[in-house]
């Protein structure tokens, strides 16, 4: 009787203690499926903004929802083109170095070209120089004056000659033509014979004179090119000379030189002649 007791005033207390127990269970698993529901919240917001991030962009069909695959796929191809212009970027590079490289190689002979171009130049001063030294000289300068004057002189007649070849030889259809016929034609009355005369022996005239001038103006030329050759030549022999001279002013140098010392030998008297001219 005292066991069964027992027993009935225990169970009570450990009811009370399994209900307090699951109320507290419940509470915490209310707490955790607040916490839960939250956490969704917080996904599906999150989800929300990844799907209208990507609603935006354009690789997205207009009328399609952003699918994961289809996201992974944009993803990957975005990172191939990214790949791709990379190798792009570097071929690029590459190609930028090698111009450089050859612009560098270009700057290099065209500064080596001017070295040579002015070295040209300073080689070429002495012989402008001399020519310049060479008009200096009066003789050749009029000379230079009378040939240039009379080469202008020689094309002055020469296109004087050549018009009047042309106002003879004239052409109906051209204004100085028609102005000529025109003269011709009130004066074809009284000079037409003597005008056909006249014309004929004057254009045969002015043509033995063109050819005279032309062969004048060829042996001008002739001459001309004759004087620069020989003003190449003196130019050469000048040069020449100029050695020449300097070669004989050290001849002449050795030769005073000599004359100096035997000058000298000859003024010191021997030992003979000394002796002799002692008193005895």
């Amino acid at each position: 009787m005292k066991g069964k007791s027992k027993v009935k005033d225990s169970f009570p207390g450990a009811t009370t203690a399994m209900i307090l127990s699951l109320r507290e269970s419940e509470q915490n698993y209310k707490e955790e499926l607040k916490t839960c529901q939250a956490n969704l919240e917080a996904q599906k917001s999150e989800v929300q903004k990844w799907r209208s991030s990507f609603q935006n962009v354009p690789f997205i069909p207009s009328g399609l929802k952003p699918e994961p695959v289809m996201v992974m796929n944009s993803v990957r191809s975005l990172k191939s083109a990214e790949e791709s212009l990379r190798e792009q970027v570097e071929r690029g590079k590459k190609k930028e170095a090698a111009f450089i490289v050859a612009f560098a190689k270009k700057d290099k002979e065209i500064s080596d070209l001017k070295y040579v171009v002015l070295d040209l130049q300073v080689q070429l001063k002495p012989a402008a120089i001399q020519a310049r030294r060479l008009l200096s000289d009066p003789a050749m300068h009029q000379e230079y004056l009378r040939l240039k004057n009379l080469n202008e002189e020689k094309d002055r007649r020469l296109k004087e000659l050549e018009e009047n070849a042309k106002a003879v030889n004239f052409n109906s259809s051209s204004k100085k033509g028609k102005m000529l016929m025109a003269k011709c034609k009130t004066l074809q009355e009284e000079n037409e014979k003597i005008g056909d005369l006249y014309t004929e022996e004057m254009l045969h005239e002015l043509e033995m004179k063109l050819a005279l001038e032309k062969s004048e103006y060829a042996e001008f030329q002739r001459k001309l090119e004759v004087l620069y050759k020989q003003m190449g030549e003196l130019v050469h022999d000048a040069e020449r000379a100029r050695e020449i001279v300097s070669i004989l002013r050290e001849n002449i140098e050795i030769a005073d030189n000599t004359i100096k010392t035997m000058n000298m030998k000859l003024s010191v008297p021997s030992e003979e002649e000394q002796h002799n001219q002692r008193p005895n």
